[in-house]
């Protein structure tokens, strides 16, 4: 009877693995097709430019003069308002996966202490299988569901802050899979952390709020959907990022920098206001669960779960003799940390071009393969390493040794004849990361771990974590980086303690410097790390041995490569503009980077039919409109966004017989869009050509451009420096400028003091304090007002 039933259990493994797509193109039928091609985009690094630039066409200007003082201030407070739930919703999740983390890992170790009292082989098999479950559940929701969930998330949330959207990061099944995948992967015992998946979960609340919600699955509200622009959306992301590492380190000063250093191109004294309200309302919804979790209403979650490893009693003081050391631990880190970029961007190349190729299947058994040799390196090599006896207890310390069956933390009883022994590579191999990185950091215990193991904890877990890098999981690099620093750096402080004698050492302390030196060498943070140490260590006096160490691991580290972040999103393909623009722009100008180009022009009214022709023949997103001058030139009025276009066939609204233009002048012409239409969905295709239907009767039409184009785009002449262009272009968040002619006479001249408005209070109106050019030609003056005619175009900078 048991053969049947395990028969039976074979085949229905079978049936189901039979039903699992192969291929991503299998698994892309029958969904929303914003969803459906996520994970092909992301396959070939396709990607595109956000619409940053304020539009300000006819139909804007018209909005905006009909706006008073009211709205701006009801704008104003909905900022505040959508600040105040990303904080909530951002500590929710982050309470969420870390209750359910560490339910898991608690079950999980709890079955196999209990097991293993009666027998380790099927201890074994226990643990095994439970973080095989784990694993492969998580491996299967991002498969299957939300493939854009896999990895950390910050590349690509790096990208869209700094004007790139990757296609399918920001929706809300990439926050189900985020929270969910994160869940099994980290629950699962795998080399990875939940801290990069938080600040990608935060930036998907914070998008889904912007835009209202989900519409796919009804869960969108139209009271939430207020902001209109990629602008807006991008400082909720921003808001998003830095609750998510708020969240994860508890540690909300640290949130700000991060964002601030880390993610953002762009910075607002008003927006860093706002990001520093919603890191607090994170800091008060994370304590606020601690605090009910500790009457027992969490299950297993107590000392773990949320990181903080207080080390505030531990070593308060260092000599000068001690800065060698420390000054080599930050070598270390920017070396191993330049070398684990290095290895991961290698490892992830040959899978997205080789092994990720053959399927979904593939992925599966790649995950399910690691997660069982992580299990077996975890469980086997403590039964290799023979016991220590427990060292004498200290009167004041709660340290036990060794901790009770069923329970994991320091002194940890493993495969041990006798009862105060402990095994040493077991504390910190058959624990939970935020565990052992707490023991790692424990201070009054020394010769706790031997060289030895730390040795062999150290190269076989940095091995597990460049393997585990880049599966189809999500995976945070944090709390990993903090394992492989505080291992070597451990290992740094026995040497010292040894070699110095001193009795104010603690190992734990070298520990601290090690972990903030490895994140410093592979992600090349230095601020936001540097107060994130502090704040999650509880220890300010360590201060300035943390940006000592930061410094010299990220000097080394840039001596390499580049940051962990920066190489995976050139690996994705994600065109990341960096603050400062290469070497070689220098000496080149504006009219040879887009000397290649062919532009097209648009004329200020179009048929239709050449108009869905031209559109249909080439994948440009802006297009310059030109109109007939008076003198029988063609000058340039305006640029117009593709998906406007799309848009205004879509629509028909504006179609017209005839093929005169209306009159912009007379302000008789009526709005029959709203500003909302023209927005594309976040992280979403948006619409395509082949999704317009037009008759034949509606081909034969024309269309009016001129009230839907930008007439004021940013333009620079054609000798211009590409480094000067290149730092307009990144400051300004722009998607076009274009490239003209030098101009042959000039009609004002903006200084400081012009852009200086006075407002006076009884009459309302504005005064500026106007400059104006003279005419070379004595008693000319130039009207400031004046019409211009705009040359055409010698090129266009576009980012794709």
């Amino acid at each position: 009877m048991l053969s049947n039933h395990f028969q039976n259990g074979i085949e229905t493994a079978k049936l189901v693995w039979s039903r699992l797509p192969n291929s991503e193109e299998e698994g892309e039928t029958g969904g929303d097709l914003d969803d459906d091609i996520t994970f092909r985009k992301l396959s070939e690094g396709s990607s595109e430019s956000l619409d940053y630039e304020v539009i300000e066409n006819y139909a804007y200007r018209k909005e905006q003069a009909q706006r008073g003082k009211l709205y701006v201030g009801y704008y104003v407070a909905v900022k505040w308002f959508f600040a105040l739930l990303i904080g909530i919703g951002t500590g929710l999740a982050a309470v969420f996966i870390n209750i359910a983390v560490e339910n898991f890992a608690g079950w999980k170790f709890a079955a196999t202490f209990a097991i293993i009292q009666k027998s380790y082989l099927l201890g074994f098999l226990v643990y095994i299988l439970i973080n095989l479950a784990l694993v492969f559940s998580s491996v299967c929701i991002i498969t299957q569901f939300a493939p854009a969930a896999a990895g950390s998330g910050i590349p690509e949330i790096k990208g869209y802050l700094n004007g790139v959207d990757t296609h399918g990061i920001l929706l809300f099944r990439t926050l189900v899979g985020k929270i969910f995948g994160s869940i099994g992967s980290v629950g699962g015992g795998l080399a990875l952390g939940k801290e990069g998946p938080l600040v990608h979960t935060g930036a998907c609340i914070a998008s889904l709020l912007g835009q209202g919600g989900s519409t796919k699955y009804h869960l969108s509200l139209r009271w939430l959907q207020v902001f209109k622009s990629d602008r807006d959306r991008r400082d909720l992301v921003t808001c998003g990022c830095a609750a998510g590492v708020a969240a994860a380190f508890r540690a909300p000063v640290g949130g700000v920098l991060f964002a601030l250093e880390e993610v953002t191109s762009w910075w607002r004294s008003q927006l860093m206001w706002r990001v520093f309200f919603t890191s607090a309302i994170v800091a008060v919804v994370v304590r606020t669960a601690m605090g009910w979790c500790k009457s027992g209403k969490c299950g297993h979650f107590g000392s773990g779960g949320f990181i903080i490893w207080d080390i505030s009693g531990g070593q308060d003081d260092y000599s000068f003799e001690e800065l060698l050391p420390m000054a080599i631990i930050g070598v270390i880190g920017g070396l191993l940390g330049a070398l684990f970029n290095q290895l991961t961007l290698y490892i992830s190349y040959w899978r997205r071009t080789c092994l990720h190729k053959k399927g979904n299947r593939v992925k599966i058994i790649e995950a399910c393969l690691i997660s069982l040799i992580t299990s077996i390196i975890s469980f086997g090599l403590p039964l290799l390493r023979e016991c220590s006896p427990c060292p004498e207890a200290e009167a004041n310390s709660d340290i036990e040794c060794p901790r009770p069956p069923g329970m994991y933390g320091n002194y940890v009883n493993f495969f041990c004849s006798k009862d105060k022994e402990y095994n040493d590579l077991a504390t910190i191999f058959f624990n939970t990361q935020d565990d052992a990185i707490r023991n790692l950091f424990s201070a009054k215990t020394f010769h706790e771990y031997s060289a030895q193991s730390l040795l062999t904890f150290l190269v076989m877990f940095y091995t597990l974590a460049v393997v585990t890098f880049g599966t189809a999981v999500p995976a945070g690099q944090f709390v990993p980086g903090i394992m492989i620093g505080s291992t070597y750096g451990r290992l740094v402080g026995m040497f010292v303690v040894n070699f110095y004698k001193k009795l104010n050492i603690e190992e734990g302390t070298y520990a601290l410097l090690g972990a903030a030196s490895f994140l410093g060498g592979s992600m090349r943070m230095t601020v936001s790390l540097c107060v994130i140490m502090v704040e999650i260590t509880n220890n300010l006096k360590l201060l300035p041995l943390i940006m000592l160490v930061l410094l010299i691991s990220k000097a080394v580290g840039d001596a390499f490569n580049e940051g962990l972040y920066e190489e995976q999103a050139s690996l994705r393909g994600i065109p990341l503009l960096d603050s400062k623009p290469k070497y070689q722009m220098r000496t080149m100008t504006a009219k040879e980077a887009c000397r290649t180009q062919k532009v097209v022009y648009f004329p200020r009214v179009i048929k239709v039919a050449d108009l869905v022709s031209m559109l249909r023949t080439n994948k440009h997103n802006g297009f310059p409109v030109v109109e007939r001058a008076r003198n029988g030139e063609s000058v340039v009025i305006g640029l117009i966004l593709r998906s406007h276009l799309l848009v205004l066939l879509q629509s028909k609204l504006d179609f017209q017989h005839s093929p005169m233009p209306c009159d912009l002048a007379g302000g008789s012409i009526p709005i029959r869009h709203n500003l909302g239409e023209f927005v594309k969905p976040v992280s979403s295709k948006g619409l395509s050509i082949r999704d317009i239907h037009l008759t034949s009767d509606d081909l034969e039409m024309y269309i009016d451009l001129a009230p839907f184009l930008n007439p004021s785009p940013y333009v620079v002449p054609e000798d211009m420096s590409l480094t000067k262009v290149y730092n307009l272009f990144r400051q300004l968040g722009l998607r076009h400028i274009f490239v003209v002619p030098r101009a042959s006479r000039v009609i004002g001249l903006i200084t400081r003091k012009d852009l200086l408005i006075e407002e006076h209070e009884e009459s309302e109106t504005l005064e500026l304090q106007s400059t104006s050019v003279r005419d070379r030609r004595p008693g000319k003056r130039v009207a400031r007002g004046a019409d211009t005619e705009q040359p055409l175009l010698d090129g266009l900078l576009v980012q794709r």
